[in-house]
């Protein structure tokens, strides 16, 4: 039922960002827009909600619940970004706007783009294990929470393996290419040009 309830909750997060993003540019009604979008966090609500009932209802500790731990860490973590970065290409691709600034692909720009969602890995980790941890202490002695245990092991791993990843950006940034006249492309100037 847990799993179930994942996937219902992925689904319907992509749906109510789709009508929100529907509702803002195409039907131009802002406020339901706003609406629907503030509505995502209640998936979230509901998928904590039904994961604390079925562990208070006996359900042994099983991967499932490790797994909706970890969805509602990484969606706290990068809903919010997810949902801006979409609304800048529904806004260029339905409203005209501007086309939405791409990452900076160079030097320390790179650098800090990546350790800024190194950051957003971080905080989602962090829910996910706080979690998990309310979990092992709800079930206490009576279940066996080794699954549980194992979930909050697995987003220690993903911090440190983001984190390696985000570090090699910082140790060995990529050089900017150079322009034609052989002068190298200043990265800073490159993430200026992207936003404007």
């Amino acid at each position: 039922m847990v799993v179930a309830l994942i996937i219902a909750c992925e689904v319907g997060f992509w749906v109510l960002l789709a009508l929100g993003l529907a509702a803002r540019y195409l039907l131009e009604r802002r406020r339901t827009s706003v609406v629907l979008l503030l509505c995502e966090p209640v998936l979230e609500l509901v998928l904590f909600t039904v994961t604390a009932i079925d562990l208070r209802n006996g359900a042994e500790p099983g991967w499932e619940h490790g797994l909706a731990a970890l969805y509602i860490g990484y969606t706290v973590a990068y809903g919010h970004y997810t949902i801006r970065w979409l609304d800048g290409h529904a806004a260029h691709r339905l409203a005209g706007g501007p086309p939405p600034a791409k990452p900076p692909r160079h030097g320390r720009a790179r650098a800090r783009h990546e350790g800024r969602l190194w950051l957003r890995t971080l905080l989602g980790a962090a829910v996910a294990c706080a979690l998990l941890q309310g979990a092992v202490w709800y079930v206490g002695d009576e279940g066996d929470v080794s699954s549980l245990r194992s979930f909050q092991w697995t987003a220690v791993r993903i911090v440190g393996i983001h984190g390696l990843i985000a570090l090699t950006y910082a140790i060995r940034p990529k050089k900017a290419p150079a322009d034609v006249a052989g002068a190298p492309v200043d990265a800073e100037k490159e993430t200026e040009d992207a936003r404007r």
